[in-house]
């Protein structure tokens, strides 16, 4: 395996492990907003975007190696990154969806109380 090939699974897997770390994270803040934890919750999801904006650096960094010409390789690892990614994101951003609504329903408890 050459350096380069080296450097290249490093990188994929910043993306794959930045990515996952974000997915995990919204996943932990939906559970916190469920048990009423929204202060947790929302430091959960600061979290999931924090590990989301360096897996996105590292693919801007590689979109920018390639410059839209293909100097970047597009191996079967690549494609799994990238879902990876977009997985988090759409994770992350329903998990905001999915705090608001556990807050909302908390205060209609608290007011019928």
């Amino acid at each position: 395996m050459s350096d380069i090939e080296f450097d290249y699974e490093q990188v994929v897997m910043s993306i794959i492990v930045n990515a996952g770390q974000s997915r995990s994270c919204a996943f932990s803040a939906i559970q916190a907003a469920k048990s009423g934890d929204f202060a947790q919750a929302k430091l959960l999801l600061v979290d999931a975007e924090n590990s989301l904006r360096e897996a996105h650096q590292v693919q801007t960094y590689l979109i920018g190696q390639d410059e839209g010409q293909g100097k970047v390789p597009v191996h079967l690892i690549m494609v799994h990154a990238q879902d990876h990614l977009m997985n988090a994101i759409l994770t992350k951003e329903i998990a905001g969806e999915l705090i608001d609504v556990h807050q909302q329903l908390s205060a209609l408890k608290e007011r019928s109380v």
